[in-house]
């Protein structure tokens, strides 16, 4: 089972793929990386763009999943909320398209499953990223540790309930 991850944004969203076999809880990372979406353009193009990126990486990839990090709004920061939300809904319209199953992640879940803390760093989660897959160095930007640990968490999840 191939399993995409992806933390949105609508500056860098970044991508983590996962092969997981049957009988395993220790995914295999395939590729990770980010999209970097154009600053100075407007949202609807930048949502293009990443919507673009987006069904690339799926075409080259042929995940069976998608995951995804679940929307998380803050009183403080309604703004950031509602433009998240925008890349999210591109996201959602690829992973349908392409007929991906969907599986929508709490942050502090994807935390708590990779460092036993809900509430750990980016830092942390890139350490944590780094030995899981005996990466010769953290995955850098944080989006991708992200990406990498939503896909992880989804598919030990997974393979959890097979077993």
């Amino acid at each position: 089972m191939r399993i995409l991850g992806i933390d949105p944004g609508t500056r860098i969203t970044g991508y983590g793929c996962v092969d997981v076999t049957p009988g395993s809880l220790d995914p295999r990372l395939v590729e990770a990386g980010v999209f970097k979406l154009d600053t100075k353009a407007a949202l609807p193009k930048r949502l293009a763009q990443l919507h673009g990126d987006l069904v690339g990486v799926i075409k080259e990839l042929k995940p069976t999943r998608l995951a995804v990090e679940k929307l998380y709004a803050h009183y403080a920061h309604p703004r950031t909320a509602i433009v998240m939300a925008h890349a999210r809904g591109v996201i959602l319209l690829a992973a349908a398209a392409h007929n991906l199953e969907l599986e929508n992640l709490p942050s502090t879940e994807v935390k708590k499953a990779l460092t036993g803390n809900g509430h750990a760093s980016k830092q942390q989660m890139q350490l944590a990223v780094q030995s899981q897959f005996n990466l010769p160095q953290p995955p850098s930007p944080p989006d991708v540790a992200d990406a990498i640990a939503i896909a992880t968490c989804h598919a030990r999840r997974l393979a959890a309930r097979q077993m």
